[in-house]
């Protein structure tokens, strides 16, 4: 089965040569994925807003390719500051609450957009259905 790149439409993903997504039977792998609002290309100033953008990007990329956050099961979390993990998590905890995926925070020294406090990569697994 040949790879399927998924992209959301953001011009980085041209510009930088990645896809959003990549699907790779009987996986997903969602790049990390910033809290960016798509629609309105606008980035909220707090982390748990932009938690809330990510995992709302990821599931709509996801749905697109027949899977969903259950499908989830690893989890990376990228934070700025040490501040921002407990929002981070707080909304990690509403989300794919029930999946608890294998997962793992980091704090790094930045992103590349400076206003960006976190980003959230994930590995979907399809199982049979």
């Amino acid at each position: 089965m040949p790879r399927n790149l998924v992209s959301t439409g953001s011009p980085m993903e041209a510009t930088f040569g990645y896809s959003r997504a990549l699907v790779d039977e009987p996986f997903v792998f969602v790049a990390g994925t910033t809290g960016y609002d798509y629609a309105t290309m606008t980035l909220p100033a707090d982390a748990e807003q932009q938690a809330r953008n990510a995992w709302t990007t990821i599931a709509e990329v996801l749905e697109s390719v027949g899977f969903s956050l259950h499908d989830i099961v690893r989890a990376t979390y990228y934070v700025t500051d040490g501040s921002h993990a407990e929002p981070l998590l707080r909304v990690c905890g509403e989300r794919p609450a029930e999946i608890r995926p294998a997962a793992t925070l980091l704090v790094v020294a930045g992103l590349l957009e400076p206003a960006t406090k976190i980003e959230i990569e994930v590995t979907a697994l399809r199982r049979g259905r």
